[in-house]
Order: C-alpha cells, then structure tokens, then sequence
C-alpha cells in the first residue's frame, strides 16, 4: 500500500522532520476492515489529546477526512496515522509556525495464530522498565525506545507479549497492549498516569463493563495482583482481546469474563 504525506502520494520525508529527530509527534495504529477504520472516534479523541498536550497544531478535521480516504483505498489492514510536530532546522526549539505534518501508511492485518485468542498467551517478565513522565503518561508518542528495548528481551515464540513494570516496580501494561485482571469479581487494569499508554480497546472495554455488570477500577497494580488474579487478559485495537494463561509460575484458565469481553471487543472492532 501507498503511504501518504499530507494527504498526497509519497514515498520519502523530509531530513529535517522532527518526528525522525527528536519523535516529536503522535501516531495512531488502526485496524481497517472493508474499508472502515475501527474504533475511529477513539482513534482521533486520542490523537488530538497528543496533539493539544505537546501543542502540534494539527488541522483535526483535515486528518480525520485524509483516514477515511486511505482506509477506503487501503481496505482492509492496518493504517498508522502520524502527525510530527513538522520540519525544523537542527535544535531542539521548535520552528514558529511550522505546519504539522501528517502521515500515513499501510500494512496486511497481521496473521496473528487463532490460539493465541482460543487458548490463551503467555507473557514474558520484561526487565525494562517504563520511566515515569506525568506529562507524557497515556499518549501513544512517537518514543517507543522502551518498548523496542523490552520486545528484545525474547526471542522465544512461545511468548505472544510481555509483561512491563515502572521503576517503582507497579505493572502497568504490555509491551504493545492493555493488561486487565478479575480479581474477587472486580475487573482491574492500571493506573496510567505515570507512564504507559492509554489504549483505545482499554477504553472501549471500560466504557462498555456498568453495562456487562462489571465493576471496574483503574489503580496500581502490582505483581502479586497478576499472581493473585482469577482471570488475565490483554488487549489492543487491531486483535481484540487474548486471554492469558501463563505467567512466570502462574497459569489461569480463559475465563467467562474475559470471553465476554472478547465477544464485546470483537464487535467493536467489526463495525
């Protein structure tokens, strides 16, 4: 698939972009089904979040109408959207009124294997932590060094993810995914706002548990929470949600929540 500068055809950026210098900017990964961008209003609310806390001015209704056009032609994959901060010259202050740029590009779905949603993933205890930065925490930046830095740690297949922690030791999330836990007949996924990254899938999944009779909170977790839990999963906007049925020395069935909430992601990223 072509990718997309500023709305048009290209297949080279600019030297100076400050997305390649500094990962000044935001990016977005979406699922594209028969030519529809899944959980899209998620997508852009996050976006534009990115955009107004590092202060990129980027024409927001112009994005959105750019994705709806290369989903179209892409059809069904995944498009990465990225919006930089634009071009500069070399410093870290940026240019007075330099526009924002804009970028898309297209890949296959990826073949994920079916057992990964049927039996369940196990995750790798990744020693790289995430740096806390209240500023950052949430945004899905363009500085991803650490998850680069922790999917290195494994090369084994048999590990679908794995398992990052902060440097004060809480768990926070997957290497590219959301983690939630049951626990007592209480549905727990991490507090992010020290650090990690706020998925549109996890937020789907929150909104939709008062409805399922869920009670769901949002609070520090810890190792002994995933070891005590009754049910794991994972999740993220392009697979829905993997069940999780081994960490460390701990195993967990798929239980009858997280196959609700897999249903309910699969919906989601359906229509």
């Amino acid at each position: 698939m072509h990718s997309w500068v500023d709305g048009q055809e290209a297949s080279a950026l600019n030297l100076q972009n400050r997305g390649l210098a500094y990962g000044d900017g935001v990016f977005e990964t979406i699922a594209v089904r028969d030519g529809r961008p899944s959980l899209l209003s998620l997508h852009l609310d996050r976006l534009a979040l990115g955009c107004q806390r590092l202060a990129i001015d980027a024409d927001q209704a112009l994005i959105h109408d750019e994705l709806l056009r290369y989903a179209a032609r892409l059809r069904d994959g995944v498009a990465k959207l990225i919006v930089t901060r634009g071009d500069s010259q070399r410093g870290y202050a940026p240019a007075s009124g330099a526009p924002a740029r804009r970028i898309l590009q297209g890949s296959p779905l990826p073949a994920y294997p079916q057992a990964n949603a049927t039996d369940g993933v196990r995750l790798f205890p990744c020693q790289t932590r995430l740096a806390q930065q209240p500023l950052l925490a949430g945004l899905k930046h363009l500085n991803r060094l650490e998850q680069v830095l922790a999917r290195a740690e494994w090369q084994d297949s048999s590990y679908a993810e794995g398992l990052m922690r902060d440097t004060d030791g809480r768990v926070i999330e997957g290497v590219y995914s959301n983690l939630f836990l049951l626990k007592g007949g209480t549905l727990l996924t991490a507090d992010l706002s020290r650090c990690g990254v706020a998925g549109v899938m996890r937020d789907a999944l929150l909104a939709q548990a008062p409805a399922l009779g869920l009670d769901a909170q949002v609070r520090d977790l810890g190792l002994d929470d995933v070891q005590q839990a009754d049910e794991v999963f994972v999740c993220n906007s392009v697979y829905g949600v993997w069940p999780v049925r081994e960490f460390a020395a701990s195993n967990w069935p798929a239980g009858p929540v997280t196959r609700k909430l897999q249903a309910v992601a699969r919906t989601l990223l359906d229509t």
